[in-house]
Parts: C-alpha cells; structure tokens; sequence
C-alpha cells in the first residue's frame, strides 16, 4: 500500500492579505489560482520547495485556526529571513522543544498556525 504527498487545505478570507503573508512575507510562490467566476472565492496552491499548501476562501473547505508542521533543515536561515523581513504581524522565534526538535511557530492572518520544525 502507498500513500502519496499530503497538501493541507488552510482556509483564507482575504485574498490581498494572504498574498502578503505566504507570498511576501514567508516567500511561497504561487502556483496557481482558480476561481468558478470573478466574484466568487480563490482557491490557490502556493509552494516552498517540496512544501505544498492550499489556501481557500470557500466555506467549508478548512476549519480556521488548523495548525500544520513543516520539517525544514534550514530553520535558522528561515528565521534569519523573516527576522529581516520585519513583518508588522509577526516576529517568530525559535524555541527548543522538550521532545527533541527546534520549533517555530507564526501564525496567518487567518489564524492557521505554521510550525515550522528543525532538529
């Protein structure tokens, strides 16, 4: 039995805000973006490296406040990253885990909360 990649659905409710955050804040890059018409909600794939995440705007496709982990073995350069970035919404910092990895934690405008773990 195989299993493939996972792709966590986090839900979003601005499109401009959410842009700001995974696009110019995190550094994700946009796939690809769909919408049924115009005026009804996003739904886009963003990606960092092998990270692959979906952000909708449509009800019922996420619960807000989800959290995901994200194993990278570049946490410090990361931070460095978006330390210099300095982010008005966010200022995450690395903390030493009781069970044995580095963690940091930064949360979306949307309450999703990122974890981005190091060893």
């Amino acid at each position: 039995m195989g299993f493939g990649k996972i792709i966590p659905i986090l839900r979003s409710f601005d499109e401009a805000r959410a842009r700001d955050f995974y696009v110019d804040f995190l550094g994700f890059k946009i796939d690809w973006e769909h919408r049924f018409a115009p005026d009804l909600p996003l739904y886009m794939q963003v990606s960092m490296g092998e990270c692959t995440l979906h952000l909708s705007e449509h009800h019922g496709d996420a619960t807000p406040g989800s959290a995901v982990r994200i194993h990278t073995d570049e946490l410090d350069a990361l931070h460095g990253r978006l330390t210099a970035a300095r982010y008005k919404h966010a200022r995450p910092g690395i903390e030493q885990m009781p069970w044995g990895t580095r963690e940091m934690a930064v949360a979306d405008p949307f309450g999703n909360r990122l974890v981005f773990v190091g060893d």
